[in-house]
């Protein structure tokens, strides 16, 4: 029941918030995304720390947020993906030349590099797609009204943040009570198979859910047929999974609980985003898809 309150809490609070930051946008989204960014990869290499291998924070803080500020400066495909990849490219060869030139064999300079690319690209292009997703129905392909264009993009916004949250609840309640089978044990012990499936149906649901509310208050928004749109959801719930086991995993290897401390007895920033962290770019690639087909 602790958990459960500390769960309440924390919605009660975070997607209030997260709701009016998407509804602006623009910088007033940008400039939190950037922040969690940057600190989750301190939390990243936090944890590659107690293995004894030590990221180059100074590399890899400023290029995850250079992606979210990127995006959030050209929030189109076609005109992020360079600036991404060099970004991504720079901080990769920074990261190696450092290593080569700082750091000897005896200092795991390839452990080191490896964990300082990685935490770029597993959280700023995440956080960037978000950036992405909420300027979509002001590409050409949509045409929404100006007018409508903040609504609409929170709309898109909503869909990984519904499916995301709605299967979560949904995995906690259904494993909570009937989860006997494990999913993964050896990573996250409270997994159970019923909580998974219960994770997919639940974004399966928020996902028609949110289908229905976006048909009856943005019009102008291109639509799939209902069918899709559930087993779109269903994907987002199971995608949610796997970035919760990918956080899992790395949490169990360094042998912690929590990723941080960032916010206080709630865990750090990867403790909260972990599963958005790969259903917001999931929603993003398949939207995009629908407004450029639909």
């Amino acid at each position: 029941m602790k958990d459960l309150g500390t769960r309440v809490g924390v919605a009660a609070i975070g997607i209030p918030a997260v709701l009016g930051l998407a509804y602006l946008g623009g910088w007033y989204l940008a400039l939190p995304l950037t922040a969690f960014a940057a600190w989750g990869t301190h939390e990243v290499a936090r944890l590659s720390a107690k293995k004894d291998v030590h990221a180059l924070e100074f590399i890899s803080a400023p290029a995850a947020a250079a992606l979210v500020l990127a995006a959030a400066w050209s929030p189109t495909f076609r005109t992020f993906a360079p600036i991404g990849l060099g970004v991504i490219g720079a901080a990769t060869v920074a990261a190696l030349a450092t290593a080569l030139s700082a750091r000897g064999p005896a200092k795991n300079p390839l452990g080191a590099s490896a964990v300082t690319g990685f935490s770029v690209v597993y959280l700023g292009l995440p956080l960037g797609c978000a950036m992405l997703l909420r300027a979509l129905p002001e590409s050409p392909a949509w045409s929404v009204p100006p007018e409508r264009s903040s609504a609409s993009g929170l709309a898109l916004l909503a869909l990984p943040l519904a499916a995301t949250w709605i299967g979560d609840a949904a995995a906690y309640f259904a494993g909570s009570t009937w989860g006997r089978a494990k999913m993964a044990p050896s990573i996250s012990p409270n997994k159970s198979w019923v909580g998974f499936w219960a994770n997919v149906a639940g974004g399966g649901v928020a996902a028609v859910l949110w289908a229905l509310a976006v048909a009856a208050l943005l019009p102008d928004l291109p639509m799939m047929p209902m069918p899709l749109v559930g087993v779109l959801g269903a994907g987002l719930g199971a995608t949610a999974v796997v970035g919760d086991l990918v956080e899992s995993l790395l949490k169990r290897e360094a042998g912690v609980k929590d990723s941080g401390t960032f916010f206080p007895g709630h865990g750090g920033v990867l403790d909260r985003i972990d599963s958005l962290l790969f259903t917001i770019p999931a929603a993003y690639v398949a939207l995009a898809v629908l407004g450029a087909t639909g």
